[in-house]
C-alpha cells in the first residue's frame, strides 16, 4: 500500500468513526442474542472511560454466533473494567471492508478486529496453519496446540512485524463437507467442478481439478441457485440452514475435511494493548477467552440441532465422501503444506511445530476418542 493510500485510508476511517461511532455503538450495546440469558443492564458508568476503542470484524453486523459473540465481548470488557474501556463494534463494511480488518488494526486506524486467520494468507502465509488445515487437527487438538503446545507464541511471532497481537477468538468446530448439485462418487466427479471454497481447502480442490472461487456469503445462495457455482462449503448446519442452501443443492456431504476445527481470532494493536495498565490487560485477555468458549459452545450446540432439522424436516440427502476420494485429497493437502513450508521460512517453522503436535495428538486419540466413538456407534 502506498503512503498516499495509507493516509487516505486513515483519513476515511477517522471520518467514518466520527459519523458512525455513536449510533452504531448504541445499536451494538442494545443487541441481545436470542440464546443468551437475559440479565439486568450492569452499571458501567461509575468510572470515566479511559480507553475508547473501535473494533472491526469480517462478519456482517450482528451476524449469528460470530457477530453476536463480538457484540457481547465488547459488553463484557465494559462490565469487567467498570466502564474504563469502551469498545465500539463495527460489522464488516460499516467502517472498513471486511477483508481490510487486519490492515486497519496494523495501521492504527482501529484498535481491534475479529475474523479468521486464513483471510490474511497473502500477507502472512504461515497464518493458515492457525486456522483451517485440511486433514489436520480437530478443534480440541488445535486449541491445545495453540494454547499449550507453542502455537500461540509462533502466531504472535508471525504477527509481530505488523504491530499486532492475536488471541483466540472462537472456533467453528468440525465443519461439513459442503453442498453439491451432483454426487461425488470418484475423483473424476471433482474435475471441472466450480466450487466456492477458500483457504488451503481451495488449493486442494484446485489440485484435484476443480475450479475454486471465493464468494461473499451474501452471494453464495444466488450463485448456487443460478448455476454460477456447482458446489459450496459455508460454515455448518446452523448457518447453512439460515442461508437456505438446502433449497438450492441436492446433496450435503461430510466430513468437513477442509476445516476439521477452525480457530477464529481477536487481533489487538500492540501499541494499544501495551498502553493499558496490567489490570485492564488481564481483563482483555479474560474476555477473549470467554468469547472463544462462548462461540465454540454455541457452534457445537446449534450445529447438532440444525443437522437433525435438515435431515428430519427438510429431507436433505446426507452423503459421505468416498474413502478413495478422501485419500487422494489428503495426499494433495500434505504436498501443498510441504511446498508452503519450502517457500516461506516462518511457515516452515510453524508447520514443524504443528506437525510434531499433530502426530502426538493422533497417537493419543487412537487409544482414547477413536476407540470410544467406535464403541458407542449403534449397529
Amino acid at each position: 500500500m502506498s503512503l498516499i493510500h495509507r493516509r487516505n485510508f486513515l483519513k476515511k476511517a477517522s471520518i467514518a468513526t466520527a459519523l458512525a461511532g455513536s449510533s452504531l455503538s448504541l445499536a451494538c450495546s442494545n443487541d441481545k442474542p436470542q440464546d443468551t440469558p437475559k440479565t439486568t443492564e450492569p452499571n458501567v458508568t461509575t468510572r470515566k472511560v479511559e480507553f475508547d476503542w473501535r473494533m472491526v470484524t469480517t462478519w456482517s453486523p450482528h451476524f449469528p454466533v460470530l457477530g453476536e459473540g463480538v457484540d457481547m465481548f465488547a459488553k463484557w470488557v465494559e462490565e469487567m473494567s467498570d466502564g474504563r474501556i469502551k469498545i465500539h463494534v463495527y460489522g464488516g463494511g460499516e467502517l472498513v471492508p471486511p477483508l481490510e480488518a487486519f490492515e486497519a488494526v496494523s495501521l492504527g486506524a482501529v484498535e481491534l478486529s475479529h475474523g479468521a486467520p486464513y483471510y490474511w494468507a497473502g500477507k502472512v502465509p504461515s497464518c493458515q496453519f492457525f486456522a483451517s488445515v485440511p486433514f489436520g487437527m480437530n478443534a480440541q487438538q488445535m486449541i491445545s496446540w495453540i494454547l499449550r503446545g507453542g502455537g500461540l507464541e509462533l502466531w504472535r511471532e508471525a504477527y509481530e512485524p505488523f504491530g499486532l497481537i492475536p488471541f483466540l477468538g472462537g472456533c467453528t468446530g468440525m465443519q461439513m463437507g459442503g453442498w453439491f448439485n451432483k454426487e461425488v462418487n470418484s475423483l473424476a466427479d471433482l474435475k471441472g467442478l466450480i466450487m466456492r471454497i477458500p483457504g488451503l481447502g481451495g488449493k486442494v480442490m484446485t489440485k484435484a481439478g476443480s475450479s475454486t472461487v471465493t464468494v461473499a456469503g451474501a452471494e453464495v445462495y444466488t450463485n448456487l441457485e443460478r448455476g454460477v457455482i456447482d458446489a459450496t462449503e459455508w460454515i455448518g448446519p446452523f448457518h447453512d440452514y439460515l442461508l437456505g442452501l438446502h433449497r438450492v443443492a441436492k446433496y450435503y456431504y461430510y466430513p468437513g475435511w477442509h476445516e476439521p476445527g477452525t480457530p477464529l481470532e481477536t487481533i489487538i494493536s500492540a501499541k494499544a494493548y501495551h498502553s493499558l495498565p496490567n489490570d485492564l490487560k488481564a481483563i482483555i485477555e479474560a474476555a477473549t477467552h470467554k468469547l472463544h468458549n462462548w462461540i465454540f459452545a454455541e457452534f457445537e450446540t446449534k450445529n447438532a440441532i440444525y443437522l437433525e432439522k435438515l435431515i428430519t424436516e427438510e429431507k436433505v440427502q446426507l452423503k459421505r465422501f468416498p474413502n478413495d476420494v478422501l485419500e487422494v485429497l489428503r495426499k494433495y493437502a500434505f504436498e501443498i503444506y510441504d511446498q508452503l513450508a519450502a517457500s516461506d521460512p516462518m511457515s516452515k517453522k510453524v508447520y514443524a511445530s504443528y506437525q510434531l503436535f499433530r502426530q502426538k495428538a493422533i497417537k493419543y486419540a487412537e487409544v482414547t476418542e477413536k476407540v470410544f466413538f467406535e464403541s458407542i456407534q449403534e449397529k
